[in-house]
């Protein structure tokens, strides 16, 4: 039985694993003590930098309509620095790996920022898995692909975030997945053209924005809802918006179209 850590987030218990999938080491997190079994799986995945924690507000909005799992990608969080390059593939292979282990008629993969782009990898490498996929604040469009423009509208969002976020986002970076790791991984974010890779997936798609993302411009959405004939949500917000308008986040989820 793998050890568990168990914290409680609002009322909710959360509780923590470490597994190994595909060679690689990943933690995910679960509320066991709420959630309908036979219900759809939301998998979260998160972005850059930072840990699966701040899902959580969302995390607490979808369990009453199926089970939740909270994936720390390996390096990130409380999964551990796997000493070697891990590209979106390895880190998607990993995901469906996980994903093989569930038992649900349905199974709805929800990534924010980098995590949108594991979660297209997910789609395209394993779509017998998906049912369909939400991509929130999926970065970056061609014109702000550098390491510059990166890490200055990171910035810029961070004067629009609250203080739980930003805490999260600073405790993550610098004592757990590491400046070191996260510098490593910022060339999986701009290499990666996410607009030539949406429009072939096979399952519904849904583009989800906070309004006052400067990371992720309403023009970059509109575009990759138009290249994946997905629906594209706009709601209040800044960029890590499933945590700070968990509720509109959560519509936009239930509201994607079915498989």
């Amino acid at each position: 039985m793998p050890r568990e850590r168990r914290r409680r987030f609002r009322g909710t218990l959360f509780v923590t694993t470490h597994e190994e999938y595909e060679r690689l080491r990943v933690a995910v997190t679960r509320l066991p003590e709420r959630g309908i079994p036979d219900g759809p799986a939301f998998v979260l995945v998160h972005g850059i930098g930072v840990s699966s924690r701040y899902f959580r507000p969302l995390a607490s909005r979808l369990i009453d309509d199926g089970t939740v799992h909270l994936v720390d990608l390996p390096g990130y969080g409380a999964a551990p620095d796997p000493k070697r390059h891990v590209s979106l593939a390895d880190h998607a292979d990993a995901v469906a790996a996980f994903i093989r282990t569930l038992s649900a008629p349905e199974v709805v993969v929800v990534g924010h920022s980098m995590g949108a782009q594991v979660a297209v990898s997910l789609a395209q490498r394993h779509p017998e898995l998906v049912s369909r996929i939400v991509l929130v604040g999926p970065t970056m469009e061609p014109s702000r692909r550098t390491a510059a423009q990166a890490i200055g509208r990171l910035l810029l969002d961070g004067t629009r975030e609250p203080l739980a976020v930003n805490g999260i986002v600073f405790s993550d970076y610098v004592f757990r997945a590491g400046p070191a790791y996260t510098i490593r991984q910022l060339s999986l974010v701009l290499d990666d053209a996410l607009e030539e890779r949406v429009g072939g997936l096979s399952m519904p798609v849904v583009v989800v924005r906070g309004d006052r993302d400067p990371i992720v411009s309403g023009k970059w959405g509109r575009t990759l809802a138009a290249r994946a004939a997905a629906p594209y949500v706009e709601v209040p917000g800044p960029h890590v918006v499933q945590y700070t308008n968990p509720d509109a986040v959560a519509r936009a989820v239930w509201g994607a179209p079915a498989g």
